[in-house]
């Protein structure tokens, strides 16, 4: 498994929002693991955060702008895509405005900054979804579509087609994250013409200038507009190349408006909070569309781990039967609740109980139509929880476990005589004085029944 991954160092960029036109201090701020990528806003009072997650993201604009609790962040794709690009998993992004420097207009200094602070490796396995089917987001107004299908590895294809002769049909692929830095980094964004026009006058690209986005020129210009550009870009004077862009700069590369794009998509698909293990291919990507899909695999992946079953041959050789549980666990019949424990790590077990209508508790709860109660499924899970923390001793049998606390216990289906129930827990921390943390689910039929966060503690009954 790879490790998840930080800055060593915090590391700060100045400049000016794209849209705002307001000077920016951004600052890279090295993360715990598993705290992923965040916006703060050191600006603001209580220097509230703003996690990178689709389900904020409040408009497309000209961006990809996010909002939690009426706080805002615009365009924050081209440095979530610098993160993923250069592989890093665990970021604070500090911001004394709504929007990051828009730089060059790509991921350029994004890059060069992360790279200066140093990257380290954390004890945190990074989590990553394998894409196991096609899943796909289409918006049938544009005719722009989002695949993602199994591969290998994190790969992403653009296909871009804007119906202009000044900018045709592109594509850009990239088969591993490792190409993002020489390929992909220093694509800038673009603008066609009546784009610019009407960003203009709404007084939007306060911050623009010929630097930092590509202008496709899709229209002929009269002068009184040439005049406005010239202004705006404080230009004595314009004109437009004959390849159809404005003299501001010349290409990096030939398909760069297509670079561009896979640029963004990575930045909004970092928005889904998990590494993808598949191949996205996108056909006319923006910003709306690349969060929709982002919405919808981060809903996908929830469900999944949600109902993330295990896998286990229930005939198999158990690597404890019922009469080693009882050695071990001062439980006994009818109280206890584990038959056998198929799997036992330093920081993982897995139990399984069959429920058999001659259950003792099927008497009184619910005669007419029998349920398993819901506390001896989460005593269940204790029990096998039990096992993982008495491995540590080595005289399980003079000891008594005794619960601590019990968090976010969910429900989810019913329990039933003919079940299999199948327990997995895993330690959240590592167990220290006896005291154990663990994250512990209940399965039966390929569904989650019930989970819970237990804590207890083992405590020795016999004096040495």
């Amino acid at each position: 498994m790879v490790k998840q991954r930080t800055i060593s160092k915090e590391v700060t960029l100045k400049g000016v929002g794209l849209h705002t036109g307001a000077q920016v201090t951004m600052k890279f701020v090295p993360a715990p693991e598993n705290h992923g990528y965040a916006f703060k806003r050191v600006d603001l009072e209580g220097e509230p955060i703003i996690e990178a997650d689709a389900n904020y993201v409040i408009n497309t604009q000209r961006g990809t702008n996010l909002e939690k609790r009426g706080v805002k962040i615009q365009t924050s794709e081209h440095v979530l895509a610098a993160l993923v690009g250069l592989e890093i998993d665990n970021v604070m992004i500090e911001l004394d405005a709504p929007e990051p420097p828009i730089m060059d207009g790509s991921s350029k200094y994004f890059v060069e900054a992360l790279e200066k602070a140093g990257i380290v490796e954390q004890d945190a396995e990074r989590e990553v979804y394998e894409v196991k089917e096609v899943i796909t987001y289409r918006d049938e107004a544009t005719g722009s579509e989002i695949t993602v299908i199994p591969a290998e590895e994190y790969q992403i294809t653009t296909m871009v087609d804007f119906g202009t002769k000044v900018l045709g049909t592109q594509n850009a692929s990239i088969e591993h994250l490792s190409q993002f830095k020489e390929d992909i980094a220093d694509s800038r964004t673009f603008s066609f013409l009546h784009e610019l026009e009407m960003l203009l006058e709404h007084g939007l690209i306060k911050g623009g200038d010929l630097n930092n986005a590509i202008v496709y020129v899709d229209k002929e210009i009269s002068p009184e507009t040439m005049k406005k550009l010239e202004k705006a870009f404080k230009k004595k004077k314009l004109s437009v190349k004959p390849n159809g862009i404005l003299d501001n700069l010349t290409l990096h590369y030939p398909n760069e408006a297509a670079r561009h794009k896979l640029l963004d998509v990575i930045g909004d698909l970092a928005l889904i909070g998990t590494r993808i293990k598949g191949k996205v291919i996108a056909n006319k990507p923006g910003h709306y569309v690349n969060t929709q899909f982002a919405k919808k695999l981060s809903k996908i992946i929830k469900l999944e781990k949600r109902n993330n079953v295990p896998k286990y041959d229930l005939n198999q050789e158990p690597l404890m039967d019922v009469v080693q549980i009882m050695k071990m666990l001062p439980h006994r019949p009818p109280f206890l609740l584990v038959d056998k424990i198929l799997e036992l790590s330093d920081t993982h077990v897995v139990g399984i109980k069959n429920v058999t209508m001659n259950e003792p508790f099927f008497v009184g709860h619910f005669p007419g139509a029998p349920v398993m109660p819901g506390v001896l499924q989460v005593e269940a899970m204790a029990q096998t929880g039990g096992i993982l923390v008495l491995s540590t001793v080595p005289d399980p049998e003079n000891y008594l476990t005794y619960f601590m606390k019990i968090d976010n216990v969910k429900f989810k289906q019913q329990v039933l005589p003919g079940d299999t129930l199948i327990f997995k827990c895993d330690l959240i921390s590592p167990i220290r004085r006896g005291i154990c943390h663990m994250q512990a689910y209940a399965y039966a039929n390929g569904k989650l029944v019930s989970e819970a966060e237990l804590m207890a503690q083992i405590v020795k009954t016999k004096k040495d």
